[in-house]
């Protein structure tokens, strides 16, 4: 299980997570994923992080959640 974190169309971050990220990302930019990409989208993917489970997922996506955009965009990879 994964939690990811994508980049929308508008710039914004949206997280989740899913067994297969890269068919979850194809299901958000297909404008079948969750109803906040349908009107962002396309998404890009910028980050993702393994768990043994999907509850250590979930706390994780929540925890992401809770967090402002500044400090979502520090846990994501530097672009050199």
């Amino acid at each position: 299980m994964a939690a990811y974190i994508v980049r929308c169309a508008d710039n914004s971050l949206y997280t989740g997570i899913a067994l297969d990220v890269r068919g979850r990302i194809e299901k958000h930019n297909s404008g079948q994923g969750a109803k906040y990409t349908r009107s962002h989208g396309p998404v890009t993917l910028v980050k993702t992080e393994s768990y043994k489970t999907e509850g250590e997922a979930r706390k994780r996506e929540a925890y992401i959640k809770s967090l402002t955009k500044i400090k979502k965009e520090r846990l994501l990879p530097k672009l050199s």
